[in-house]
């Protein structure tokens, strides 16, 4: 049953071939036998996840079932579960029990799928490649001694293993999509506002997303169609109506226009991750689509940009992380400022503290014009240039990564060259445009990314072109060997 897609199982659950029960314990197996290895996993919910099971057989038996009745998933550590650790891989809040559920969690329960647990992420969504965790590396299914990605590399590394059929990201830089593409899965960032980020532990509040990853762009369709909707409690929440994405998957692509942008295919891009994209967009081609170059010529300040906002907010929304409300405290501070520091300096891992630091000063007497405002500044003109390009094109092609996943601490002591891993993906989220990752090849043994661009609100298009490539290929379909 592990190498069925979400579609597949949602099929088989509803003329009985199996029941839900039997489904979840056939996963939560494989988490016994295979997280070890991986640690995906932070949290494993196998009793809950059994009762929901058997809840969603019984709400079959009343005909009250939907797609997505019974089906299990995993969602990241950084969404609150109520009465579940929610530690967003950090010692911060290793104890911290959510006393709520958030939003995109309220939504799948009541969709009627069932949790198998709360995945590994870097330290508060602060990473490319899942080794910042408090509770250690994931580990990459196609290779053990390869990251895969982050920050959401847990829910990444889980899919691809087949440990869960579908999980939930969040995406702030490109953490749903870089992950998916090292991994071999399928991930889309929505529009800004198009999921509620209500209950999802924030980082940086105008770049976080939430979003689906499963093994196609089919799964990814009916985890959004669930996930996404207005939110009275999320005021960055959009009123808008959430199309039926399954009902646009299999549109033609005749005639459709795809932006290359020149800027994307330059330096820094691996020659054989190149020939992988390139040879997707030659079956694109054959299915009927236009392609035109174009260019982005801001996309080079994207990092820059991104490494002043995201910092600055992250330093105002960790800083309710005092040793005073909840979260890790001290052991017998002397003062008020000892146990600030103290705890504080002890909950959070490196990475963490060095974007707290980054943030501070940046936003800091002084530096505020010179940082934060000039970011903002540059952050106008991406999304300047991506309305420019989209009054010529459809959708825009190209890499998700310019690597595919390098090995484990190769790149930890150089933040830098870590933070060019989101080179093609940051833009995105500066402009809040949707986007997605689906597999498109491997170099030896590592997946390659194929990452989609679209217009706000157009996930119905950005799912359905993933969606008539996986009709003429099978890079989603591989399964890791040891896996298998």
């Amino acid at each position: 049953m592990h190498e069925k897609t979400i579609a597949q199982l949602s099929a088989g659950l509803a003329v009985g071939h199996f029941s839900s029960e039997e489904l979840t314990c056939a996963f939560l197996d494989r988490i016994a036998r295979f997280n070890s290895s991986l640690n995906a996993f932070i949290t494993i919910t196998a009793e809950s996840a059994l009762t929901q099971a058997r809840a969603a057989d019984e709400r079959r038996r009343r005909g009250e079932a939907g797609p997505l009745t019974g089906v299990p998933i995993a969602h990241k550590d950084i969404f609150c579960t109520d009465g579940v650790r929610t530690s967003c891989g950090s010692r911060m809040l290793d104890r911290f029990i959510a006393p709520y559920n958030a939003t995109v969690v309220e939504k799948l329960n009541a969709a009627g799928t069932v949790m198998l647990g709360k995945t590994n992420m870097d330290e508060f969504a602060m990473g490319s490649s899942n080794e910042t965790s408090f509770y250690g590396p994931v580990r990459n299914p196609w290779d053990l001694e390869a990251v895969p990605g982050g920050s959401s590399g847990g829910s990444a590394a889980a899919v691809a293993a087949r440990l869960t059929p579908g999980a939930t990201g969040t995406d702030t830089g490109g953490s749903i999509r870089q992950p998916a593409a090292l991994c071999g899965i399928t991930g889309i960032k929505p529009t800004y506002g198009r999921v509620s980020r209500w209950g999802m532990i924030a980082y940086a509040s105008s770049l976080d997303q939430g979003g689906p990853m499963a093994r196609t762009a089919e799964d990814c369709a009916l985890l959004l169609g669930a996930m996404a909707g207005f939110d009275p409690r999320d005021s960055t929440s959009v009123d808008r109506p959430v199309p039926d994405y399954i009902a646009h998957l299999d549109q033609p692509l005749d005639g459709l226009k795809v932006g290359l942008p020149k800027e994307y295919f330059g330096e820094g891009l691996d020659r054989a991750v190149a020939q992988a994209v390139e040879a997707a967009i030659a079956e694109y081609r054959q299915l009927g689509a236009e392609m035109v170059e174009i260019s982005l010529p801001n996309s080079h300040l994207a990092i820059p940009a991104y490494y002043v906002v995201a910092p600055a907010e992250c330093s105002s929304n960790l800083a309710r992380f005092d040793g005073v409300r909840y979260g890790h405290r001290c052991e017998d501070p002397k003062d008020l400022l000892d146990l600030y520091t103290r705890s504080r300096g002890e909950g959070f891992g490196a990475e963490v503290k060095r974007r707290i630091l980054v943030g501070t000063f940046a936003l800091s007497a002084g530096y505020y014009d010179a940082y934060y405002l000039k970011a903002q500044q540059i952050r106008r003109l991406i999304s300047e240039d991506f309305r420019r390009a989209f009054a010529q094109v459809d959708v825009i092609m190209g890499p998700t990564s310019p690597t595919v996943a390098f090995n484990l601490g190769e790149k930890a002591d150089d933040p830098i060259t870590m933070y060019l891993s989101d080179i093609y993906t940051i833009a995105v989220n500066l402009a809040g445009l949707p986007s997605l990752s689906l597999p498109v090849g491997f170099v030896g043994q590592r997946p390659v990314g194929l990452q989609l661009i679209g217009d706000y609100f157009a996930e119905d298009r950005l799912l359905n072109i993933a969606h008539r490539y996986q009709q003429v290929s099978d890079w989603h379909q591989r399964t890791p060997a040891a896996f298998a």
